[in-house]
C-alpha cells in the first residue's frame, strides 16, 4: 500500500538538531527525530491517521499535553513515554524547561492497522482498538522494540519485512486491545453473537459467506471462531451454513412453485443435482419427493 501520511501541525521553540532518519513501508511511514525544546516551546499536531510516538528519553517532567484546544494550564497531563493517537485526534503539546530529547514517529494507515489486527482479534475488536488512545509510561520491551526499528532507519541492512515486523510487535505491545468476554473465554459464542450470524444468513439470500466474513460479524478471529463456533454448535460453520440453507429451500418448496432448479440458483447451489444431493442428504428424501409428500400432508 502506497501510503504517505497527512498531519497538521506548528510548533515554536523547539528545533531539530539531527537530520530526520525516515523509511516508507506498507501503509506506515517511520521517522526517528532528534530535537531540542526550550522553555515555553509549544506545539500542535492533527493526523487523519493513527500515530504512535515513543520517547527515548523521560519526559513526563518537563513536556506537558493536552487534547482540548490548547488548554494545557487546566487540561494538561505529563507526557508519557509512548502514545498511540487514534487518527483525528488533536494534541497540543508545552515545555517547562530547556531540554534535548529524541523519538520515533510512526505514522500508519488505518487500514493496514486493521489488516494486522483482525486475524488475530476480530474486526470488532481491531476498530475498537483503533479508537482508544494509549499513553503508557513504563514501556519496556517497547522501547527495545523501537530502538531496533531506529537501527534499521539509520542503516537499512534487511527487508522491509524485519522493520514491519518490528512495527506489528510494536502496535501489539502498545495498542489496549479488547480481551475475551467470559463467554469467549469459556469457549462459546454468546446467544447476541448467534443472532447476528443467523440475521446475515438472512440477508443474504443465498446463505452463503466464508468462515472469515463470518467471524468478522462476531469480532472474533478466525481461527477462534471456527473453534468456538463448533463448540457451540457442535458444527463446523459451514455445515452450519448448509442447514441453514436447506431450511430455507423446504420453506421455498412449501410456500411457492419455484421450480427445484430455480431454488437451487437462488440459494447459491451450482445446480439442480447439488441441491438434490445436499438435501437428500440432510432430509433422507430429495427436493422434488419432499414436495409431493409436505403438499399432501
Amino acid at each position: 500500500m502506497s501510503f504517505w501520511h497527512s498531519m497538521t501541525w506548528h510548533t515554536e521553540g523547539i528545533s531539530v538538531t539531527a537530520p530526520v532518519k525516515w523509511r516508507q513501508f506498507d501503509g506506515l511511514v517511520s521517522a526517528f527525530w532528534e530535537a531540542e525544546s526550550q522553555v515555553g516551546a509549544k506545539g500542535y499536531y492533527l493526523a487523519a491517521d493513527p500515530r504512535i510516538m515513543i520517547f527515548f528519553n523521560d519526559v513526563s517532567s518537563r513536556i506537558r499535553m493536552s487534547n482540548r484546544d490548547g488548554e494545557l494550564s487546566q487540561h494538561s497531563r505529563p507526557m508519557t513515554r509512548a502514545v498511540y493517537v487514534p487518527a483525528g485526534v488533536p494534541m497540543w503539546t508545552g515545555s517547562n524547561a530547556t531540554h534535548r530529547f529524541s523519538h520515533l514517529n510512526l505514522h500508519i494507515h488505518k487500514d493496514r492497522l486493521l489488516r494486522f489486527l483482525s486475524p488475530a482479534v476480530g474486526g470488532s475488536a481491531a476498530m475498537t482498538a483503533l479508537r482508544r488512545p494509549v499513553e503508557m509510561q513504563d514501556i519496556g520491551a517497547v522501547e527495545t522494540l523501537a530502538g531496533l526499528l531506529v537501527d534499521e532507519l539509520a542503516k537499512p541492512q534487511k527487508h522491509p519485512l524485519y522493520a514491519e515486523s518490528l512495527v506489528g510487535s510494536i502496535v501489539a505491545g502498545l495498542l489496549d486491545i479488547p480481551g475475551s468476554t467470559p463467554e469467549q473465554a469459556n469457549g462459546r459464542l454468546t446467544q447476541a453473537q448467534m443472532n447476528r450470524l443467523l440475521a446475515r444468513v438472512e440477508k443474504r439470500g443465498d446463505g452463503r459467506m466464508t468462515v472469515a466474513e463470518m467471524a468478522d460479524i462476531v469480532g472474533l478471529s478466525e481461527s477462534w471462531f471456527a473453534t468456538v463456533f463448533r463448540q457451540t454448535t457442535g458444527k463446523t460453520p459451514l455445515q452450519w451454513q448448509l442447514e441453514r440453507r436447506i431450511d430455507a429451500a423446504q420453506k421455498l418448496l412449501l410456500e411457492g412453485d419455484l421450480t427445484v432448479a430455480d431454488i437451487a440458483a437462488q440459494l447459491g447451489f451450482s445446480d439442480q443435482a447439488h441441491l438434490t444431493k445436499a438435501f437428500r442428504q440432510s432430509v433422507g428424501n430429495t427436493p422434488a419427493a419432499w414436495r409431493r409428500l409436505h403438499r399432501l400432508l
